[in-house]
């Protein structure tokens, strides 16, 4: 009996087998077809979308990039505009017009100063200003001589009353009217304790409105000598990035009340020393460096005292400290410079 069971579930599949194989067959051609179908639909999709593009871009050849399509656009607006401008030129001329640029390229160009000297004051301090005036700086026309014909800018620098316009500003600008010797720094609040952000403006606005060989800060209360100081710049015109000044490195405080206390004392090591940096009463930076700071001058933080506050942004930059003694105002050396008063 299991036999012949055995035997005719045999048979059964043997029946069907041929079917399936049929059905299979089948199945397979018509995805064959399909695919076929979708393959050869799909290769006529990229043929008119080639040809689209080409006659769109009148590249016949090739396809271009996005970017190099706002490119050539670019390009013929540019070609429009100069041509435009060339039209004009020519009806310029042709009325006798000669535009300023072509003049003033058959003059020599004029060198700009050798030095712009900051002398930093503050409010109440009009006594000082002018024993300055007086003794090294000059005034009116003495001035402007100085300026054409050595090259020497000095002016005052101050900011502004915490109060805006008040008698504070008002005086300073009634000064500055008769004196025409002022650099205002329109944007600084004039405090103590803001002397560091004044120093990178000044640097920074004076890079700005001149170009100069050097720049120098100096206190209200030091006496330049100005042909001195420019023989000792003259030793120094082949560093393109000179830092010169009395440098000196100094304890730092870290006690609260403690009259030179810096708030950052922490970054300074254990040693709590200061890194070498140029006193404060005078001291000038090269062109390159000057423009450094007016470009870098939201990046440059500063510390509790200018004089640090200048030497932390020179470090780690290409710059050479030149150590002049004669930068040393309250030492009196021989053939000083400056000196304190």
């Amino acid at each position: 009996m299991q036999s012949r069971g055995s035997n005719a579930r045999f048979a059964g599949v043997g029946v069907r087998s041929p079917i399936s194989s049929l059905m299979l067959a089948m199945f397979a051609t018509m995805a064959s077809l399909y695919v076929a179908g979708r393959l050869w639909q799909d290769a006529q999709n990229r043929v008119y979308l080639t040809k689209e593009l080409d006659r769109i871009t009148g590249q016949g050849h090739s396809a271009i990039s996005v970017t190099d399509t706002l490119k050539i656009i670019e390009c013929r607006e540019q070609r429009k505009k100069l041509s435009a401008l060339e039209m004009e030129l020519v009806a310029a001329r042709q009325e006798g017009f000669v535009s300023k640029q072509s003049s003033d390229m058959k003059k020599t160009p004029e060198k700009g100063p050798v030095i712009v000297i900051g002398i930093f004051t503050s409010f109440g301090r009009k006594n000082d200003r002018d024993a300055i005036r007086k003794a090294w700086m000059s005034t009116g026309a003495a001035l402007k001589r100085m300026e054409e014909e050595k090259g020497i800018v000095p002016r005052f620098v101050i900011g502004r009353s915490a109060n805006r316009g008040d008698s504070l500003d008002r005086s300073i600008d009634s000064e500055n009217s008769q004196t025409n010797d002022f650099f205002i720094l329109e944007n600084h609040v004039e405090a103590p304790e803001e002397l560091p952000k004044k120093t990178k403006l000044f640097f920074a606005h004076a890079a700005d409105s001149w170009t100069a060989d050097y720049y120098a800060k100096v206190n209200d209360n030091v006496f330049v000598n100005l042909d001195s100081l420019r023989n000792a710049l003259a030793s120094y015109v082949s560093v393109p990035r000179a830092y010169i000044g009395c440098m000196k490195s100094g304890e730092v405080f870290s006690e609260q009340g403690h009259k030179w206390y810096e708030p950052d004392w922490w970054k300074f090591g254990d040693g709590k020393t200061y890194f070498r940096h140029a006193s404060t009463e005078l001291f000038v930076i090269s062109q390159a460096l000057a423009r450094y700071i007016s470009i870098n001058r939201a990046l440059l933080r500063t510390y509790a005292h200018d004089d640090v506050s200048v030497g932390s942004w020179f470090i780690g930059a290409d710059v050479k400290y030149i150590d002049d003694r004669k930068f040393c105002c309250s030492s009196w050396s021989t053939g000083a410079i400056c000196s304190g008063v």
